[in-house]
């Protein structure tokens, strides 16, 4: 009997490493197309965000015939402190949460919250809308709430701090003592002829107003021309010309925007020559945990919950003062610009080259420049302003 064998043949060292090569670079052609799907998802899903938050503040207008405030609540009486009232200094998300979705959370703000530690001692018992918006004892402000946050930012907050937020409301192109308006936290209305209300208001032309309602029949320039808000990115606290300020000087009221990047050194010492997204040093007053971009979302102050229609997206963030009166920039971690929410709710994305017109015109005073005429930062400002009869559309 003749036995016939048959010798099987495998693969050779060389066709292993063709093999392999092969897959290596169908992985390397791959991986970019499944990271760039990832990052779509993530600005669709960002997207989604802006469109609720949008059909919330149509709610919230429809049963209260005006925008929740920003930089509101409750005011800071004689003898009080920061755990007797928030000095009005919540922003607007802390009016929209009933309106997103958010009932539980409200609740807890719009009620005495009592403080319970672990061991079942009381801490402090907190009144309705709670204590200053960075109490991190006050469970409500250390909550974070999904909506408020774009899956494309990868910062994570530390345990017991303030909630995170990506979402700003819009102040317009001009920031003459925007931080409060001419109302004092005890509620009281400034009357000095420069530093009043009747003054600074001249100068708050956008749709949101420090301590001052906002209503639909104010925007004359159209919902669909004027931004409500835009995104922000929170800051990292590495050092990014996004996500933290720098401070000029205090006498900066006849100075163009160009200026105030030179005289803070943004456009000198102060930023990375070999990393231009990132300044060589922090200001030294500035903590990211308790002053960094859209690290408080119940803040309503200008590093936490604003930015202006100045300099475009994803700029610098320049200030007057230690923590408010500056360009505050939108910002986002999507690439080439980032989202803005109209005031008709829809959702726009705005790239970095959008026209931002005369950068040497005046951001503060500029010989009465206020309410009524037209923003001279081309049609990202006049996107930032509600009642200057301007018509410019990003399709323009």
């Amino acid at each position: 009997m003749t036995h016939v064998s048959k010798r099987r043949r495998g693969f050779t060292l060389v066709e292993l490493l063709v093999v392999i090569a092969i897959i290596g670079v169908l992985v390397g052609l791959l991986l970019p197309a499944v990271q760039a799907a990832r990052e779509a998802a993530r600005r669709m899903s960002c997207s989604n965000n802006f469109k609720q938050l949008g059909i919330g503040m149509h709610n919230y207008h429809s049963a209260f015939k005006n925008l929740p405030m920003n930089y509101g609540g409750t005011w800071h009486s004689n003898g009080g402190n920061d755990n007797t009232s928030n000095r009005g200094r919540l922003s607007y998300l802390v009016g929209l949460l009933p309106f997103v979705e958010q009932q539980g959370l409200w609740e807890n703000i719009a009620n005495p919250y009592q403080v319970i530690y672990d061991d079942g001692s009381l801490g402090n018992l907190y009144p309705a809308m709670g204590p200053v918006p960075f109490r991190s004892d006050y469970a409500p402000w250390i909550t974070e709430v999904p909506m408020f946050r774009c899956p494309s930012d990868p910062t994570v907050r530390s345990s017991g701090l303030p909630g995170y937020t990506n979402y700003a409301a819009c102040h317009g192109d001009c920031f003459w003592e925007q931080t409060e308006v001419g109302i004092h936290e005890d509620g009281t209305r400034e009357t000095d002829g420069g530093w009043g209300e009747i003054n600074c208001k001249k100068y708050a032309r956008g749709a949101f107003t420090a301590r001052h309602f906002t209503h639909f029949r104010d925007v004359l320039d159209g919902l669909s021309n004027t931004m409500v808000a835009g995104e922000i990115v929170v800051d990292r606290g590495e050092k990014e010309i996004t996500g933290t300020a720098i401070k000029a000087e205090n006498d900066m009221q006849h100075v163009s925007p160009g200026e105030w990047a030179t005289r803070a050194g943004v456009n000198g010492t102060m930023v990375d020559p070999e990393r231009p997204k990132f300044y060589t040093q922090r200001h030294s007053e500035f903590n990211p945990d308790d002053r960094g971009r859209g690290r408080q979302w119940a803040n309503g102050r200008e590093f936490s919950t604003r930015f202006h229609s100045i300099r475009p997206p994803n700029s610098y963030n320049v200030m007057r003062w230690w923590d408010n009166n500056g360009m505050w920039s939108a910002s986002s971690r999507h690439i080439g610009g980032c989202h803005v929410l109209m005031g008709d709710g829809a959702v726009t994305f705005v790239t970095d080259s959008v026209d931002t017109g005369n950068q040497a015109a005046l951001p503060l005073q500029e010989a009465g420049r206020g309410l009524g005429e037209q923003s001279p930062y081309g049609i990202w400002g006049a996107l930032g302003t509600l009642a200057s009869s301007e018509t410019a559309s990003l399709e323009d």
